[in-house]
């Protein structure tokens, strides 16, 4: 075999090379690589979320699903008439109890619709309870708001990622969450009572 014939075979065998491109071409192709390989990381993440965490959350959906429908969310309304008192001893009534069991049973939005049993000056403060609850229920309870469940879904992924376990973080995605509702909805009903006050003296001031 000729020299020529071997050192062909040679860079056949070899594989064609094509220089990676410089300057401002270099900087495209590096920017389109990244940017794909945005996307293929998080489609690997969906992967490991479909053959992990998801088919236990879809039954989970279906067994909380199922025992709503009988228990009845009807019954939560008579809680309306006692959270609706006034006092220091119906916060956590108002504030705790009433906004998790209307996230829980009506799921989000329509647990905001249990304000209409609360007097007007106690209803931003009951709505910022529930709409700070909707995102800590998922942890335990994902049909609660499962239109984003993929914000606890986010944070579950980083936790097994390393090495934790979803249920002590769902617990206590759970439990601070009822802690921060039970502030918020205190602080809010205090800010709204100032405002409706001051608004009241305004109005009495002639012009």
């Amino acid at each position: 075999m000729s020299l020529s014939l071997m050192a062909t075979n040679i860079v056949f065998a070899a594989g064609p090379t094509v220089d990676k491109p410089t300057g401002l071409f270099g900087v495209l192709a590096a920017a389109a690589q990244w940017f794909i390989g945005l996307f293929q990381a998080g489609g690997e993440v969906f992967m490991g979320l479909l053959t992990g965490i998801i088919p236990t959350l879809v039954v989970l959906l279906t067994a909380v699903n199922a025992l709503i429908r009988l228990i009845g969310p009807e019954k939560i309304d008579r809680l309306g008439a006692v959270a609706a008192r006034p006092g220091i001893r119906y916060y956590p009534v108002r504030y705790l109890i009433f906004p998790v069991l209307s996230v829980f049973f009506l799921t989000n939005p329509m647990c905001y619709t249990m304000g209409r049993f609360l007097p007007e000056k106690y209803k931003p403060a009951f709505y910022d309870s529930c709409v700070s609850y909707v995102h800590p229920i998922t942890g335990l309870f994902p049909h609660a708001n499962a239109g984003e469940l993929f914000v606890y879904l986010g944070i579950a992924a980083g936790i097994t990622g390393l090495g934790g376990q979803l249920g002590d973080l769902a617990v206590r995605y759970l439990l601070v969450g009822m802690i921060v509702i039970l502030m918020r909805g205190i602080v809010t009903e205090f800010i709204t009572l100032r405002m409706m006050a001051r608004r009241t003296t305004n109005e009495e001031v002639p012009a």
